[in-house]
């Protein structure tokens, strides 16, 4: 089993370039995977393993369970503001990625580490409050709500600052999360975030009262996708995944 995750910043990044990005390197680990299958076990290869972070300028991404309705503007208006907008092949409902967020796409072989999607889930999940624990932050999870929320115990004002929507195929995974290091929350207030109505939206710079630098929060959250998931980070070589 391959666990070396090759890992590489997109930096600002328009949604639907990075999509491209991921899906070239799906399409390539399950392709690696289905020529596999032809091959006897001597001669296999090992399939690679990516990590993609990025920001993005304004979009929402509405996933294949959610609600259109859950966008409570018009396309029309969408457009006036500058703001994209795409349905797309992950789980989940309607979200909103912006600067100052740090999203990131794992483009990863489970069969190279377990065969189990909700122990997936949960292991980002853990690498994002391990992050905000770094911070002072008292983070977890909320029965029957994917992602990483704030006063999830108590839940006298529960509100989310990590959202996360995958997609997989062959074990191999796609999208990821999206973790609120300091974005302009008002865009929120366009959509139903992640389709639930009565929970706030955060960030970590709301919740610190002072900004996080972006670059900090990643590499941290690296130090402990690696950590969970007992992967090697390395650079990922440049005609991989070439545009």
């Amino acid at each position: 089993m391959n666990k070396t995750v090759y890992f590489r910043d997109l930096g600002l990044i328009r949604y639907a370039q990075a999509w491209h990005e991921q899906r070239q390197r799906f399409e390539q680990v399950v392709a690696q995977k289905l020529a596999n299958r032809e091959r006897p076990a001597p001669e296999q290869l090992p399939t690679p393993n990516y990590l993609l972070f990025c920001e993005h300028p304004p979009v929402y991404t509405l996933g294949k369970s959610g609600q259109a309705s859950h966008l409570l503007v018009s396309e029309a208006e969408l457009t006036r503001q500058g703001i994209d907008y795409f349905p797309i092949d992950r789980g989940g409902d309607i979200t909103f990625h912006g600067p100052s967020q740090l999203v990131g796409y794992p483009i990863l072989d489970l069969e190279n580490f377990f065969t189990d999607i909700h122990r997936y889930l949960r292991l980002i999940e853990e690498a994002v409050i391990l992050t905000l624990a770094e911070y002072g932050l008292v983070a977890g999870r909320i029965d029957k709500l994917t992602g990483v929320w704030l006063d999830h115990e108590r839940q006298h004002r529960p509100r989310k600052i990590c959202a996360i929507g995958v997609k997989t195929s062959r074990w191999v995974t796609m999208h990821g999360f999206a973790l609120n290091v300091d974005p302009d929350l008002r865009y929120f207030d366009q959509i139903v975030p992640c389709g639930i109505a009565d929970k706030a939206v955060t960030s970590l710079a709301q919740e610190l009262g002072r900004p996080v630098p972006l670059p900090e929060v990643a590499a941290k959250v690296l130090a402990h996708l690696a950590a969970q998931f007992g992967f090697q980070v390395a650079p990922e070589p440049t005609t991989a995944g070439a545009s």
